[in-house]
Formats: C-alpha cells, sequence, structure tokens
C-alpha cells in the first residue's frame, strides 16, 4: 500500500493490477485484477514510466460484457481518459 496526495489531502492506495494492452480507438485498457475488487464509481490510479492520472471507473467489462464489479484473477476492459501501456501498475485509491 502507498499514499497518494489530491489537493493536499494525502489518501491510501493499494495496487491491484498491471495493464496488459491499450486499445487507442476505443480508449480501453485491458487490465489484469491481481488482487482485491474493483467496482464502477471507484478511483483509480495508473502508474508507469511515461504514466500518472488518476478516475473513477465509468464502466468495466468481463470477457465483452458490461460488469459492476470484478475481483482478483479477471482480466477485464476499462474506459480510460488517457494512454496507458502494458506493464502501467494500476492502484485503487482507498476511502478513508
Amino acid at each position: 500500500m502507498g499514499n497518494y496526495c489530491k489537493g493536499g489531502i494525502e489518501m491510501a492506495e493499494k495496487k491491484i493490477g498491471e495493464v496488459l494492452k491499450f486499445f487507442a480507438k476505443p480508449s480501453v485498457a485491458a487490465v489484469h485484477l491481481s488482487e482485491g475488487e474493483l467496482q464502477v464509481g471507484d478511483s483509480i490510479k495508473f502508474s508507469g514510466h511515461t504514466t500518472e492520472f488518476t478516475e473513477v471507473v465509468q464502466s468495466m467489462e468481463v470477457d465483452n460484457k458490461p460488469v459492476q464489479k470484478a475481483v482478483a484473477g479477471d482480466s477485464i476492459g476499462l474506459k480510460v481518459s488517457d494512454r496507458v501501456r502494458p506493464g502501467d501498475e494500476v492502484f485503487k485509491i482507498l476511502p478513508d
């Protein structure tokens, strides 16, 4: 677990997975969840050599079907607002 600072407020974060692939046209990241769970509405952070941004999960898919929740072991498709790269780490920002 680490910490993330947003607007001067420090927030806890936990690594939950890794980017496998990025699809530019629909702006979707293929992510493998290695631990924990992720739900629509959760805040996440992408972090890598040239990647560093946070956003709220708006939608996600497992096996090309929309889902509200994914768990460790799932490979999911996530709509993202910026480019991500294979190997980028995905962190869930934990509420206080």
